[in-house]
């Protein structure tokens, strides 16, 4: 079995790609430095990161095929779901390899099963526009914790920058503790040290600007006074908006 150790970034996984064809040697697995190794490998590769290397092999994979495809593997690298960087490993090799367009060629285990990941990975995506609200801070900045199934916060960020390119927001993940704040000029990923002040999906109130609690009241009403009781079907309406973004929506609060 030849192995690969590499830092479990994406740049790593593309360096790791150039390397296999520069030496003619392609793993059959891919582990994280420190991760323990399977027993017996017949070889073992440290690959060190090289933004250079990784720039070379994006360049030619976007060269090679349309622009959609290389989203597309983005999306499958940011559904963060276990051998996904093997997945992308082995597609990204066929479609270096083949004359051909594989994207459509569905019998093929590794298309599908790219296709089927991104697909799950937009999808969640699309929710959380959908699904986000945001609570206006004392500093006058809008803030939105959120806990998506995918780590999909860099694929919805110039949704909100056109959106709301007016006002201060600040998008976090709560469950990668990361997000990205936007200071009517551009966009940084932070990290805050201190997560205390979120309770039950929403700001501590002393944080509050003085007017969202009452903007948080009156949309509970108005949410209630459009809901039609006889009509409510709970089962559809958790199909089209799933439970686990309930925690976070203010009109679902009790």
């Amino acid at each position: 079995m030849v192995v690969f150790t590499y830092d479990k970034t994406l740049e790593g996984l593309l360096t790791s790609i150039f390397y296999a064809y520069e030496w003619k040697t392609f793993p059959e697995k891919l582990i994280a430095e420190g991760e323990p190794k399977p027993m017996f490998p017949s070889e073992h590769y440290h690959i060190v990161t090289d933004p250079s290397k990784s720039a070379r092999v994006w360049k030619g994979l976007t060269a090679k095929r349309p622009k959609n495809v290389c989203n597309m593997l983005m999306h499958v690298w940011l559904s963060e779901e276990k051998g996904r960087d093997e997945l992308l490993f082995r597609y990204i090799c066929k479609v270096f390899d083949s004359r051909e367009l594989i994207v459509m060629n569905f019998t093929d285990p590794d298309i599908l099963d790219a296709k089927q990941t991104a697909k799950r990975v937009s999808r969640e995506a699309r929710y959380l526009i959908q699904f986000i609200r945001f609570q206006k801070a004392a500093d006058g900045t809008f803030f939105a914790p959120v806990e998506p199934r995918y780590n999909v916060l860099p694929l919805i960020l110039y949704y909100f920058k056109d959106r709301f390119a007016d006002q201060k927001w600040l998008i976090y993940d709560t469950k990668r503790s990361y997000g990205y704040y936007y200071d009517l000029n551009e966009i940084t990923e932070i990290t805050l040290t201190d997560e205390d002040f979120l309770e039950g999906g929403k700001l501590d109130e002393k944080m509050l600007a003085e007017d969202e609690k009452m903007f948080q009241t009156m949309w509970k009403f108005y949410f209630k006074a459009l809901t039609i009781k006889e009509r409510i079907n709970r089962k559809v309406q958790r199909q089209n908006m799933p439970r686990r973004f309930w925690h976070y929506l203010t009109e679902m609060q009790e």
